[in-house]
């Protein structure tokens, strides 16, 4: 009960002082500095424009209930684009830093922003975190890591300020530690689910895994 009030009083602060939180489709044209963010990267099979892409065995990527769930009671703005098919993630990457450094410049505390990326999602937002670990921004891995680290073609990845990481138990992809042990991290937390479905655990927004980053978010990014 305490927590519901607490949720619903944050987004009452929100819309007092500077409008309601939204839903994203592209980086806001108007910067609430007094507000939250969280910025959500989908995985390589919502490339396109199929906001609902069926995948032969993981089944439909559900990227509209996935955002909205994300979203939800949360207080937060949600920017959450849709990449074009074969997105180039060097682009990708780099753009995600300027939405960052956007938000930073104008009044957003560090604190008060946190990057989230699914499967080819995570790859782009551990690489634009590795160029943003000055700031102490909040970062989020779902789906990601192979034999503990997450690989680049160019020099091992570095992060910093509060990493999350949630792995799917039957997936091939599972815990981030090397990737946490080489960062500076103010704080690394690691959820593992099990819901038998492997990768395609993340294609729907199921409770054991949007409950913990949701909860994850709520003690972090304030």
């Amino acid at each position: 009960m305490k927590l519901g009030l607490a949720l619903i009083f944050s987004v009452l602060l929100a819309q007092a002082a500077g409008g309601s939180v939204h839903v994203h489709d592209q980086f806001p044209a108007k910067i609430h500095a007094d507000q939250r963010y969280v910025i959500f990267l989908h995985g390589l099979i919502a490339e396109g424009t199929d906001p609902r892409p069926v995948h032969p065995e993981n089944g439909v990527y559900d990227f509209a209930a996935i955002k909205q769930a994300i979203f939800q009671n949360g207080g937060f703005n949600l920017i959450a684009q849709q990449r074009p098919k074969n997105a180039d993630i060097g682009t990708y990457t780099a753009m995600l830093e300027h939405w960052v450094r956007q938000l930073v410049a104008a009044g957003v505390p560090a604190s008060r922003i946190t990057i989230v990326g699914f499967s080819r999602g995570s790859y782009i937002t551990a690489h634009a975190a590795d160029r943003l670990r000055e700031t102490g921004i909040h970062t989020a891995l779902l789906g990601s890591c192979s034999n503990g680290d997450l690989p680049t073609s160019g020099a091992p990845l570095v992060l910093g300020g509060d990493l999350l990481n949630i792995y799917e138990t039957t997936d091939a992809v599972r815990e981030c530690g090397v990737l946490a042990k080489r960062s500076h991290l103010t704080s690394f937390k690691e959820v593992a689910i099990t819901t038998g479905k492997k990768h395609g655990a993340f294609f729907q927004p199921r409770a054991e895994w949007i409950d913990p980053l949701k909860a994850w978010i709520r003690q972090t990014n304030r």
